[in-house]
């Protein structure tokens, strides 16, 4: 069950705190609309609830922690982030009390939620972590891998730790380079071995806590010098503030010792470090070099890196006449067995030789070859084939409109398979928001609310907005009933086997329901010797009906 596998993740992540990292920690807390989503018949938002409460029952009292929370308090704002609990000891408690309150209903700003946490932790001055659970992408135009990526290079100790909850392999790739890109790790909450195997690789690799010894003074300014070049022959990398360099001591065999590098963001660095043996690695983007060298005191030791390698930049577009990037495409380039890329306008370094670009906007794809040579800028226009679709619905035919976040549009193929189903190209909670991106071509446009489904056809064109409304010709069953315990929908009519379907129901005195139209009966349960009671009620498509039961 992914509530017991979602307990493990969350588990895992704060109890390997101190081996993974020390100081204080924030969970980012998803509070946007599709939390409302069920898994086995329960909302995500439930599950998050009482997985929190379980594990910070057992947290030890002093533990620093903190709560932030986005998309909880607004419809369709991106800054709608709040520091709900500051970093503290004892706050296990008002972590918890604050989640049981959350009432999901906006949308995702997960990338400047996770900034805001960092800050929220000083990063400057502390070690820290965040753990960022969320059972969806980014949805206001940042990029997470790019803040990874400037967290890192801004050479503070920060970790973060994303918890995948619910996303398929595709939608966990967008987020896992968050993590990636500080040192931290991408969970997914129903894969329980994928988490033993990363925390088993995370706690082998942490630090001696034992004193590093006190480097003496070099007797001259700088003993060592790392030079970056994109080719042989070129030039020095000197105003470059991209290439990582580090010197790690190596032991006794010629291995690096569990011990702090040296090291800094300079194309050209320069620095004074013990005398030694030791292991130069120069990084650029997802580029390395590396080299063994002997350091003295007494003279400046050159290390050359060459890198052998271009850089890439990229704009996507939706067509060949658009003169923008398109902010929503993610692009990577691969290369020499791996791969580097972002969303909208990207530049990647890459190795120099053979590389494949590929672009993607939605479910719409597009790949193209590439030769690149070393010390080379090579400026790409990639054109990604997409239509973006803007659902909307009515319960009947001129109206009204269906709102909120509780009805699911789907994008599904035009042809079903041998068993009627239908693949599905992109989703969403709610109508209009950000809309749905896919392939040119001709769709069905499926809505999902209660107990009621339709769908329409739709054609997709390539740069375009498709704009369709979904008539799922429903209405709405409502129920009061005073003292009950639990109120159930039934269809109104029994089967050949005088078997009653039941729809569904909830524990508590009012409930309603979206249904078909049609006949139905309400069943109303009550604690104790009070017997049953049943109201038979009628749906039209479009209006509302209301039953008391006394």
């Amino acid at each position: 069950m992914i509530r017991t596998r979602l307990l493990s993740v969350l588990a895992a992540l704060l109890f390997a705190f101190p081996a993974m990292a020390a100081g204080k920690t924030i969970i980012v807390l998803d509070g946007s609309g599709s939390m409302w989503g069920q898994i086995d018949g329960t909302t995500k938002i439930e599950i998050a609830r009482d997985t929190l409460r379980k594990v910070l029952e057992t947290l030890p009292e002093d533990t620093e922690l903190g709560l932030v929370a986005y998309g909880h308090r607004e419809k369709g704002s991106c800054s709608d982030i709040e520091i709900a609990i500051p970093p503290a000891t004892g706050t296990a408690a008002a972590v918890a009390d604050f989640a049981d309150r959350l009432n999901p209903k906006g949308k995702t700003p997960l990338t400047d939620a996770v900034r805001k946490a960092a800050e929220e932790l000083r990063i400057e001055e502390n070690a820290a972590t965040v753990i960022l659970v969320t059972d969806g992408l980014e949805t206001c135009n940042a990029d997470p891998c790019a803040l990874g990526r400037e967290l890192e290079a801004s050479g503070v100790d920060f970790t973060a730790h994303v918890v995948g909850f619910g996303l398929s392999e595709e939608e966990g790739q967008e987020v896992a380079c968050l993590a990636e890109n500080t040192g931290g790790l991408y969970l997914k909450a129903d894969d329980a071995g994928q988490l033993a195997e990363a925390l088993e690789t995370t706690v082998a690799k942490a630090p001696d806590p034992k004193p590093e010894p006190k480097p003496q003074p070099a007797s001259v300014e700088f003993n060592v010098r790392g030079i970056a070049r994109l080719s042989q022959d070129g030039p020095d990398m000197a105003d470059s503030s991209e290439v990582r360099w580090d010197f790690i001591p190596l032991d006794a065999n010629g291995e690096p010792a569990n011990r702090s590098a040296d090291g800094g963001y300079r194309g050209v660095f320069a620095a004074s470090v013990p005398a030694g043996s030791y292991r130069a690695k120069a990084r650029l983007g997802r580029i390395t070099f590396e080299t063994d060298v002997e350091l003295t005191d007494d003279k400046t030791t050159d290390v050359i890196a060459v890198l052998d390698a271009g850089l890439v930049e990229i704009t996507p577009k939706r067509t060949p006449e658009d003169t923008e990037a398109d902010t929503g495409a993610r692009v990577d380039v691969h290369f020499d067995g791996t791969k580097d890329g972002g969303y909208g306008q990207t530049r990647v370094w890459a190795k120099a030789g053979s590389i494949r670009v590929t672009g993607r906007i939605g479910k719409a794809t597009v790949e193209e070859s590439h030769e690149l040579a070393a010390g080379e800028t090579l400026k790409l226009d990639l054109v990604i084939g997409s239509g973006l679709v803007v659902p909307s619905a009515v319960y009947a035919e001129g109206g009204p409109e269906v709102e909120g976040n509780a009805i699911r549009f789907e994008v599904q193929d035009a042809r079903a398979d041998i068993n009627g189903k239908r693949k599905s190209l992109g989703g969403q909670y709610g109508p209009g928001k950000q809309g749905m991106d896919v392939p040119p071509g001709d769709y069905m446009l499926y809505a999902r609310l209660g107990k009621a489904e339709a769908m329409t056809p739709i054609s997709v064109s390539a740069g375009e907005r498709t704009e369709a409304t979904v008539n799922i010709n429903a209405g709405v069953l409502a129920v009061s009933a005073p003292g009950a315990y639990r109120i159930e929908f039934l269809e109104g009519k029994k089967d050949i086997q005088g078997n009653q379907k039941n729809l569904g129901g909830t524990y508590d005195v009012e409930a309603q329901e979206t249904l078909p139209p049609g006949d139905y009966e309400v069943l109303v349960r009550y604690e104790g010797d009070r017997a049953e009671q049943r109201r038979k009620a009628s749906v039209t498509a479009g209006e509302r009906t209301e039953v008391v039961v006394e």
